[in-house]
């Protein structure tokens, strides 16, 4: 039986492939036509058409050219050798997307780029990793924080999560019942009490003093990072709100406080 040779308008319609990715594997050596004519009509045979086949495979599982050139020269089994390592590592890079497409629809819906677990198998830290490191080079020659991390340092990395989980949580309670009083006045007793509560939860890890809270107000309102936090408990005035009530706390002190 006559051997049949496709022409490049056969292999095109055949695999779909184009002339011109053609013309670039013959120009790479990746796959070279059967024979040439004359004419300089390029035509393949049924060995070069399964070669394409299996190099369209490899691509198509994300292999770069060089390293298909490679892997046909190879046999068989040293080949399905590779694509095992390369299953591996294609099914570790789906549960990556899957967890970056979880996160992502979390932070579309709402959730705080500081809850949010996207760099898990990455080198680079966590939100709340890069907010602790950036707090420490902040504040990390004052006593108040000294005393904050001294306090965080005597717990096990399970309870530094369990304590920060219940931290976020309190937290978030104490900003939708604010949210909730927005339209009283900043300095009202109702509010003064959900502030008190506030800073309950800050004295889980240290004592806040006047000059403390008014940091962390002046910081809630300056750092644009925390308006999309905001966000989710009130409109685009609750961060003032908050920032007027927790100045009228220190403004008036304990004492007004006491009277609660």
């Amino acid at each position: 039986m006559k051997t049949p040779y496709f022409t490049v308008k056969d292999i095109i319609q055949i695999t779909g492939v184009t002339k011109r990715a053609l013309h670039y594997y013959d120009k790479t050596d990746l796959l070279k036509p059967s024979k040439v004519e004359d004419n300089g009509y390029r035509f393949y045979d049924q060995e070069a058409l399964g070669n394409l086949q299996t190099i369209l495979l490899f691509k198509e599982m994300n292999f770069p050219l060089k390293d298909i050139a490679a892997m046909m020269n190879l046999s068989k089994d040293e080949q399905k050798e590779i694509l095992r390592e390369h299953l591996s590592t294609l099914v570790q890079r789906k549960q990556r997307l899957e967890t970056i497409i979880d996160q992502l629809d979390e932070y579309v819906d709402g959730t705080d780029i500081v809850h949010l677990n996207v760099f898990g198998d990455s080198p680079i830290q966590s939100i709340q990793e890069q907010y602790d490191s950036e707090a420490k080079l902040v504040y990390g020659d004052t006593e108040k924080y000294q005393e904050f991390e001294t306090n965080v340092n005597q717990l096990s990395e399970e309870e530094q999560q369990q304590v920060y989980q219940q931290f976020s949580l309190n937290m978030e309670k104490v900003f939708r019942k604010l949210a909730q009083h927005q339209d009283t006045s900043p300095a009202s007793v109702e509010v003064q009490k959900y502030i008190l509560e506030w800073k309950s939860c800050l004295e889980t890890f240290m004592v806040c003093d006047a000059e403390i809270l008014t940091c962390i107000a002046e910081v809630y309102v300056t750092d644009r990072r925390y308006a999309g936090y905001f966000a989710q408990f009130g409109d685009e005035d609750f961060l003032r709100f908050l920032y007027e009530a927790i100045m009228a706390w220190v403004k008036e002190g304990e004492p007004q406080n006491e009277k609660m």
